[in-house]
């Protein structure tokens, strides 16, 4: 399984549409996946204390775009990359029958975020 991070609106606008985008879609060619056990990294380096987040749970056998494992994309200069793992990138429209469940994703009293209960059985 993969994981997406997005907001609750995105998520309903796209199942009222029928279609998942991403600005990064457009201007970088993919949406930013991530691994279970890479997640938490992510959300804590670039969505700490943003509320009204979900976690979209992927199969990626349902998956009708191409799915490529890849470096992370370096953020702004002067930040330092979130890790030197590999990221899956889903080259194309997120299609919705490939979501397997959506999970509410909200930070802690800090502002930081930890992985859901049942992303740390499933994984």
């Amino acid at each position: 399984m993969i994981t997406h991070l997005t907001t609750r609106d995105a998520w309903l606008a796209a199942r009222q549409t029928g279609v998942y985008t991403t600005p990064s879609l457009r201007s970088e060619g993919f949406i930013h996946c991530s691994r279970p056990d890479q997640i938490v990294k992510v959300a804590n380096a670039f969505y700490a204390g943003q509320s009204g987040l979900v976690l979209l749970v992927i199969d990626p056998s349902r998956l009708t775009g191409e799915l490529k494992w890849e470096p992370p994309v370096h953020p702004a200069p002067g930040r330092a990359p979130v890790t030197d793992d590999l990221f899956p990138h889903l080259y194309g429209p997120l299609n919705l029958d490939a979501v397997t469940s959506v999970l509410d994703f909200p930070p802690d009293e800090t502002g930081l975020f930890h992985l859901p209960p049942s992303l740390i059985t499933g994984y």
